[in-house]
């Protein structure tokens, strides 16, 4: 659906997109990820026809994104960092100009507006004034206008920025939701809201493309060779939980810190075999009260740090 090719675009001597290339195909919601500066924006602008770029190509459903602009942009619904709304109008009048600048056919535009508003949620808002309507709402009016012409692909750029935890929760779902009908390339801070929401993320650092894969996989990749980590909740003194666990055969690091109620959360560090059903046994026979064991898995986060940082996750 989308393939971006050695794509390059350069502010005077500053390179802000340096040959990248990834492809999304059809159906899927990708994270498109990257610090502050690294070039996300400039490549969306550049995917929706907003930029020129100075080398490489990309194409959206066969298109080519600069010598076919106007056929790409009838196939993206965009929805840009800023909300494009017209705060006077009403819901269901503003999906209505949304419908004759993309061009939808005036026999179908009734459909449209009415699946828009199903879709995001705004069967009781349609005749509401924009302006009156919480942010949580208007981001919702936001992806209507992105969708109302029946895009291949839906490129968001921060749609959840400055939305409260319940907004931002309605916002997810209803992206993952349309994510079932369009190609989606959501572009985020809101590293928690990729991991629940994306199947795949491509990062990018400095205009460079520096990772592109499942946040499972980068996850797996990264953790190789740094051992396994385990994290425990014990009761129990620290200094003898301290002694008594780094003494398990294979253990490396033991870090023990006091919390509550006489609780200790415990990280221990193993460089070879898996360490669990021997830290438990010794745990219960201490007589520590065992509340909880699990391996450390990296998140997403520790991934994005180190790819964009060069510094190792904690």
């Amino acid at each position: 659906m989308i393939e971006v090719k050695e794509l390059t675009k350069q502010y005077g001597p500053r390179t802000a997109v340096d040959s990248i290339s990834f492809s999304v195909p059809r159906g899927q919601i990708l994270g498109f990820l990257g610090p502050n500066g690294a070039g996300k924006s400039t490549t969306m602008r550049i995917l929706t026809g907003y930029l020129a770029a100075q080398g490489g190509s990309a194409t959206v459903a066969g298109f080519d994104v600069f010598s076919d602009s106007l056929e790409v942009r009838r196939r993206i619904g965009y929805l840009p960092e800023t909300n494009p709304l017209y705060s006077e109008m009403r819901v269901s009048g503003y999906l209505k100009l949304a419908c004759k600048l993309r061009g939808v056919p005036p026999r179908q535009r009734a459909g449209r507006i009415d699946y828009a508003i199903e879709a995001c949620g705004l069967g009781e808002r349609r005749h509401d004034v924009i302006g009156r309507l919480s942010k949580g709402l208007r981001q919702r009016v936001g992806l209507a206008q992105a969708v109302v012409h029946d895009p291949d692909v839906l490129i968001l750029d921060e749609p959840t920025s400055g939305l409260d935890p319940a907004q931002t929760r309605e916002t997810r779902d209803l992206i993952r939701e349309l994510g079932r009908q369009h190609t989606v390339i959501l572009s985020t801070h809101i590293l928690p809201e990729v991991s629940a929401t994306c199947e795949r993320v491509v990062i990018i650092n400095q205009g460079r493309l520096v990772a592109d894969d499942s946040p499972a996989n980068l996850a797996r990749r990264l953790s190789q060779g740094r051992g396994l980590e385990i994290e425990m909740v014990l009761r129990g003194d620290p200094e003898a939980i301290r002694r008594k666990l780094a003494a398990v055969r294979s253990v490396s690091k033991v870090e023990v810190e006091a919390a509550a109620d006489g609780q200790c959360r415990v990280l221990v560090s193993s460089d070879d075999a898996d360490p669990r059903e021997e830290l438990a046994r010794v745990a219960i026979r201490s007589g520590f009260g065992l509340l909880g064991l699990q391996s450390r898995t990296l998140s997403l986060e520790d991934v994005f740090i180190y790819l964009t940082t060069e510094e190792p996750p904690a």
